[in-house]
């Protein structure tokens, strides 16, 4: 089992203190010394990608544009930033682009697809035209039709699937270890992430042993960070980097 030190990974960026998925986000989450930021990815109405959540933007600004019916300049007049507080004001939407031009070297950059399959072709020449190379990057994805296509048309960029682990009935986890191992298999991902509830050291193990890398989301406190990386995590993902950092 690994138990070099797990890479700490931004949440959104450091968004315990600014606004998620934004730029100021980000770059605090490199001043808090993170190892790698997380950020959620959508297509927009004209093929841009740009850097949110959600589907719609009601939750994050005082107008509500649903993504991927929205153009870039619509989402982009947009101020994502005032609901975290005055100091953030007029913060836009960020693309991918921005948001890469922000990685340092040497650091990682965990892109969530929130979007379908049609999105990975363009995400593919954004990353091929960026300063990045294929080891700063990782992909991960709710989907697993998007994890195959990611390592389809870029093999050579890790992707991982991720997924919640519910307990129903109470004691029935889904989904299973095996469920698990069948769709990394199926879709050539190179690990699975998942939430921090339900998953046992055991479950882990599994995942391990299987050749694939572990990770885990969303993590804001020591003990639990602790208990995940003494179980083999590859990476903790929080909203706390600096505080999580520390830790380790």
């Amino acid at each position: 089992m690994n138990l070099l030190p797990p890479l700490i990974v931004a949440h959104r960026g450091a968004s315990a203190y600014a606004p998620e998925n934004t730029l100021p986000a980000f770059r605090l989450a490199w001043e808090q010394g993170a190892d790698a930021i997380e950020g959620d990815f959508q297509l927009t109405r004209d093929g841009h990608i740009v850097c949110i959540h959600d589907v719609n933007t009601k939750r994050v600004a005082t107008q509500n544009l649903a993504v991927a019916t929205s153009s870039l300049v619509e989402l982009q007049a947009l101020d994502v930033g005032a609901w975290k507080g005055e100091a953030f004001a007029g913060t836009r939407i960020p693309t991918l682009q921005e948001v890469m031009s922000t990685v340092p070297e040497g650091k990682k950059f965990f892109i969530e697809i929130k979007s379908d399959a049609a999105i990975v072709p363009i995400l593919a020449e954004i990353i091929r035209e960026s300063a990045l190379s294929e080891d700063q990057i990782r992909i991960i994805s709710f989907h697993p039709e998007v994890i195959q296509a990611v390592k389809h048309a870029m093999p050579d960029i890790p992707a991982f699937w991720i997924s919640h682990i519910r307990s129903h009935p109470p004691g029935h986890l889904n989904p299973t270890p095996d469920q698990v191992l069948e769709i990394l298999a199926e879709t050539g991902a190179d690990g699975f992430s998942s939430g921090k509830v339900h998953i046992t050291p055991a479950f882990i193990r599994r995942i391990i042993d299987a050749g694939y890398e572990y990770h885990v989301w969303t993590v804001n406190h020591v003990r639990t960070a602790r208990r995940f990386h003494r179980a083999g995590a590859a990476s903790i993902t929080t909203d706390r980097p600096g505080a999580i950092k520390r830790a380790f």
